[in-house]
């Protein structure tokens, strides 16, 4: 299908927030190096662009399976983040999901990720984009037990 269009129009993205639990243990949220500018070298939750022909949640499916090989069925939308300048390349928006994991599952970095890495929420690293504020809103309806 060709798409013609007038007026410019923004890319969309979606990212995935995955929390896991073991038991006795801090909550931890899974990462990825970004291995691509912008902002290569930062970590960032799983997540990129989606498809012309998929769903935003099959997009963020999609991504979290590429970049760290954990597939997932249940996500919950988080909601849609549409600062302007929000990523350096282009006007992006991204829809955000998150989801919880048993354990603390294997992961490796794949697709554009250097690597993928279980933090524990206490100790996280600065965050590429606007992901800080994407997981202040993740566990804000988490805890309030949305989704």
């Amino acid at each position: 299908m060709a798409y013609t269009y007038k007026y410019p129009h923004p890319a969309v993205a979606a990212d995935c927030v995955v929390f896991a639990h073991k038991q006795g243990e801090a909550p931890m949220v899974l990462l990825i190096e970004r291995n691509n500018e912008p902002c290569k070298g930062q970590w960032a939750f799983p997540g990129g662009f989606m498809n012309i022909d998929e769903t935003a949640d099959d997009a963020a499916r999609r991504e979290l399976r590429e970049e760290t090989g954990l597939a997932v069925v249940d996500i919950h939308q988080i909601g849609a983040f549409t600062t302007v300048d929000r990523d350096p390349r282009e006007r992006v928006l991204s829809v955000a999901f998150w989801t919880d994991v048993e354990g603390m599952p294997e992961v490796c970095g794949g697709d554009d990720a250097r690597r993928a890495r279980w933090f524990p929420l206490t100790e996280l690293p600065p965050l590429a984009f606007d992901h800080a504020e994407i997981l202040r809103r993740a566990l804000y309806l988490k805890e309030k037990g949305v989704g």
